[in-house]
């Protein structure tokens, strides 16, 4: 157990990285960050994007993009976190005040601070549907459904106000349950729960794909690349998924990383989170596509794959009902780690700027969230019709719910993240980036030269394509 950091440890404010303390080993960092980075997305939107791209081809384009875009930033947005030693607002006011950068800078952790908040606020509405799907499951309510009598529970689930905000609301109240636990006794022991279970469970759900008879199918999809299939907007699709994937843009690993001693290797661990969030989703591709396949599914079924087609896919399958609740239970499980990560940084800001208690400040931004959350609901049913910026081409036919995502995905993290990129790239002092990495002369300056060249160009390229 490593106990509070010593004063100007994290060079930040000392008094701050007491009050806070830090992660109790390198492993438990590893778990929280996996945990952020593993979710939805993963589950959910990694197998049904990888369907419409081909397959293939379009998981080694989403490897390399891993490697020069995500985690690059991964490791900047950790090393500014924990030289600031605070929450990521005041950790970049600490940062340019101390280097003497103009203060504007701070503006970075302002706008992933913002789209952490407002993606939890419809984050947690899916995660809500997919604490409701544990219990269709098992209730056997999937067993030999219609394709139509499948969509016709989720278009009832969804049609449903009240129902979604009774999801929403217990969605919502198991992560200000942990989050409001502190850091030791409510993230940390929560991770080191919930992650294990989530691996175990993926796991036992790719046993069961490999008995459908087609998971060599499967496994030939997911790795044999064929290049005619990927088009140029696929590989656009890659770019941001590798870099939203690891939950970058959205302060958390700067968060997180403020947390961490110093005697933790950023590069090590970065690595480490950024192989496990990637091999989950080579593994949910495993356990999806054999039982796609098995039932004459296409697997391009768009967002509808997991809340859709798997549960036909289950209700035709012997066990099913038993191995869909343990898949839902995995995507929950998921979800609400991930969730955990996004409130964070809002209850650290408001510890910090506001005064508040742990406790009060968690209840305080969960609640906002809550609040906005129910906007994302209606516009599912009610407010369907309600396009609040349709005036604009851009927004034209956008629901509340599409709003948000489409703000926060296309808009604030590639901007958070190119600013992170050219912040540690181009502002911070090349002898304060080598003592925080503390690496090799030929690895920093690989990394060095990549987030100060190519990774902001990528991302530029990312921001321009989801404007355009």
């Amino acid at each position: 157990m490593n106990s509070p950091s010593p004063a100007g440890q994290n060079g930040g404010d000392s008094q701050a990285s007491i009050k806070r303390g830090l992660w109790s080993s390198r492993m438990a960092f590893i778990l929280a960050a996996t945990g952020s980075a593993v979710g939805l997305g993963n589950i959910w939107k990694f197998p049904y994007i990888t369907g419409e791209n081909g397959g293939g081809a379009f998981v080694l384009v989403y490897l390399l993009c891993i490697a020069v875009v995500g985690l690059p930033i991964m490791m900047a947005e950790i090393l500014i976190g924990r030289r600031g030693g605070a929450s990521p607002i005041r950790s970049m006011r600490t940062l340019t005040e101390r280097d003497g950068h103009n203060p504007a800078w701070r503006i970075t952790a302002v706008v992933g601070v913002l789209a952490a908040f407002l993606i939890l606020s419809f984050y947690s509405v899916i995660g809500g549907w997919a604490v409701s799907y544990i219990g269709t499951s098992a209730s056997g309510e999937l067993v030999g459904k219609s394709a139509e009598a499948i969509g016709g529970i989720f278009s009832g689930l969804l049609g449903n106000p009240w129902t979604l905000l009774g999801w929403h609301t217990l969605f919502m109240a198991l992560v200000m349950f942990v989050v409001g636990r502190g850091l030791r006794g409510g993230l940390e022991r929560a991770v080191t729960i919930l992650m294990p279970a989530l691996f175990v469970l993926l796991l036992i759900v790719v046993g069961y794909a490999m008995t459908t008879g087609h998971f060599g199918e499967g496994v030939a999809f997911l790795f044999q690349p064929d290049f005619s299939k990927l088009t140029t907007a696929g590989v656009l699709v890659a770019l941001g998924h590798a870099f939203f994937t690891l939950s970058l843009g959205m302060a958390v690993m700067m968060a997180y990383g403020s947390y961490l001693s110093k005697n933790v290797s950023i590069v090590k661990t970065s690595i480490v989170v950024s192989v496990m969030d990637t091999g989950v989703a080579l593994l949910a591709g495993l356990a999806i596509f054999p039982i796609v396949f098995a039932n004459g599914l296409e697997p391009g079924a768009g967002p509808g794959l997991i809340f859709q087609t798997l549960p036909l896919a289950f209700g035709q399958m012997p066990w099913g009902s038993l191995f869909g609740t343990l898949f839902f239970i995995l995507l929950t499980f998921a979800a609400w780690t991930s969730a955990i990560s996004l409130l964070e940084p809002v209850v650290e800001w408001l510890e910090e700027k506001k005064g508040m208690t742990r406790v009060s400040s968690t209840v305080g931004a969960g609640i906002a969230c809550w609040l906005l959350g129910i906007a994302s609901i209606l516009s599912l049913n009610v407010w369907s019709d309600v396009t609040p910026l349709g005036m604009f081409a851009m927004f034209e036919g956008k629901t509340i719910f599409d709003l948000l995502d489409f703000v926060t995905a296309s808009i604030m993290l590639p901007l958070a993240g190119l600013l992170v990129a050219v912040f540690a790239g181009w502002i911070m002092t090349r002898e304060a980036l080598e003592s925080e990495l503390a690496m090799p002369a030929g690895g920093f300056s690989l990394w060095y030269n990549t987030i100060r060249y190519v990774t902001p160009i990528a991302v530029a390229v990312v921001f321009i394509y989801n404007l355009v």
